[in-house]
C-alpha cells in the first residue's frame, strides 16, 4: 500500500471517529459555553444590570456573532424564508428566548433559587410527557429504551419534589451570594406568583425544544 492510499485510509478513518463523537462533542461544547455564559450573567447582575435587560442585550450580541456563520456556511442549505416558516421562527423566538428567560427570572424574585434550581430539572421530563401527549413519543414498556425512559422521568420528578418539599436544617452560607437579582428582597409572600412564573418557563421551554424537532 502507497503513502497516498494509507493518508486516505488514515483520514478515513479520523472522518467516521469524528462522526461518532461528533454529538458528545457538541453536546460538551454547548455545557462549556454556558459556563462561560454564567460568569458573564455574575458579572452583569453583580454590576446592577437589570436581567429583562440583561437577556435583550446578550441575544443582540449572539444574534450579531452567529450572523455571519448563518450567512456564509449555511447559504445554500438554508430553506426560502416563507411567511410560514417565518411565524415558525417568530413563535420559537418567542417561547425560547422572550417567555422562557424574563419568567424564569422574574420567578427568582418572588421564590428562591433553589426553588427555581430544582424546577427547571422537570424539562426533561416535561419535555418527554408533552411529547407523550402530543403522540410524537411512543412509549414502548416492552422495550428497555421505554422502561428506561419512564423511570427516568419518575426519578427526575421524584427529586424535584423532594428537594422542593423537604424542609431540613438550615444551611448557613459560607459566602455571599454570587449572583444578585435587582429589586429581590427575599421575600416569600407571593410564593405562589413565583411558583406560576417557574412552571411557565419550564413549560414554555419543554415546547420550545420540541418544536425545534
Amino acid at each position: 500500500m502507497n503513502n497516498k492510499n494509507k493518508k486516505k485510509l488514515l483520514l478515513g478513518n479520523y472522518s467516521n471517529i469524528w462522526k461518532k463523537l461528533k454529538p458528545q462533542v457538541l453536546m460538551i461544547s454547548t455545557q462549556l459555553g454556558y459556563t462561560f455564559l454564567y460568569f458573564i450573567t455574575e458579572a452583569s447582575f453583580n454590576n446592577g444590570m437589570n436581567p429583562h435587560v440583561y437577556i435583550t442585550y446578550r441575544h443582540i450580541v449572539a444574534a450579531i456573532f452567529i450572523f455571519p456563520f448563518a450567512f456564509f456556511l449555511e447559504r445554500k442549505q438554508r430553506p426560502k424564508l416563507t411567511f410560514p416558516l417565518f411565524v415558525e421562527i417568530f413563535i420559537l423566538s418567542l417561547l425560547g428566548v422572550g417567555l422562557t428567560l424574563n419568567t424564569y427570572f422574574a420567578s427568582l424574585k418572588y421564590t428562591s433559587p433553589t426553588f427555581v434550581a430544582s424546577m427547571v430539572n422537570t424539562i426533561a421530563s416535561l419535555t418527554f410527557i408533552i411529547a407523550v401527549v402530543l403522540r410524537l413519543e411512543i412509549i414502548n414498556l416492552r422495550n428497555s429504551r421505554g422502561i428506561a425512559k419512564v423511570l427516568g422521568t419518575l426519578i427526575s420528578l421524584g427529586g424535584v419534589m423532594t428537594m422542593t418539599l423537604y424542609k431540613g436544617p438550615i444551611v448557613r452560607n459560607v459566602w455571599p451570594p454570587l449572583i444578585k437579582i435587582q429589586g429581590s428582597n427575599g421575600s416569600h409572600e407571593h410564593w405562589l406568583k413565583g411558583s406560576l412564573l417557574t412552571v411557565s418557563s419550564c413549560i414554555t421551554w419543554s415546547i420550545w425544544y420540541i418544536m425545534q424537532e
